[in-house]
């Protein structure tokens, strides 16, 4: 949902790739210097992202440091936002394949989702639509995950980190 936002942002359009995903192409503002944007999503399930992620990797001839992933988080509260350089998959399945494929050094937009309430299975939670609730919320926490990312691509980790991490 957030690469949506930011495919609207730059006016880019999914299209099916031979990696297996759906990717758009665009430019984060005007001009010939603008930093270019890959978006991808994976067309299989998502703890089977490491090929398509690796696959396109190669096809963009990209390194994994240039690799932003954008990914729940049970163990960060709703609507908190964190991003993090490398380490280790945390029980996220779709993590644990990327870093099979490609290893751990790359960039994660964490979105908080939280726990899952009382005995709730935690794949049971994440699979959950959303309630009326969270869909209010839902929007802002998208356009705020998009922000992240371009504030990583045009100030770099660091900073992005010092402005969206909450202290």
């Amino acid at each position: 949902m957030v690469l949506d936002v930011l495919a609207k942002r730059t006016n880019a359009t999914f299209k099916t790739h031979k990696a297996h995903a759906l990717v758009a192409e665009g430019k984060l503002g005007q001009g010939f210097d603008a930093p270019k944007l890959i978006l991808a999503k994976s067309l299989g399930y998502m703890n089977t992202s490491g090929g398509p992620t690796a696959n396109l990797l190669k096809f963009y001839d990209l390194t994994p440091d240039q690799l932003i992933v954008i990914h729940d988080e049970l163990d960060i509260d709703p609507e908190t936002i964190k991003i993090k350089f490398s380490g280790g998959h945390g029980g996220h399945n779709g993590l644990r394949d990327i870093i099979s494929a490609i290893g751990n050094d790359y960039i994660r937009v964490r979105v908080g989702i939280g726990r899952p309430p009382g005995q709730m299975d935690s794949a049971d939670y994440v699979l959950k639509d959303f309630n009326s609730t969270e869909r209010q919320e839902l929007p802002v926490t998208l356009e705020l995950a998009a922000d992240v990312v371009e504030a990583i691509i045009t100030k770099g980790l660091t900073e992005a980190q010092q402005v969206y991490h909450s202290p």
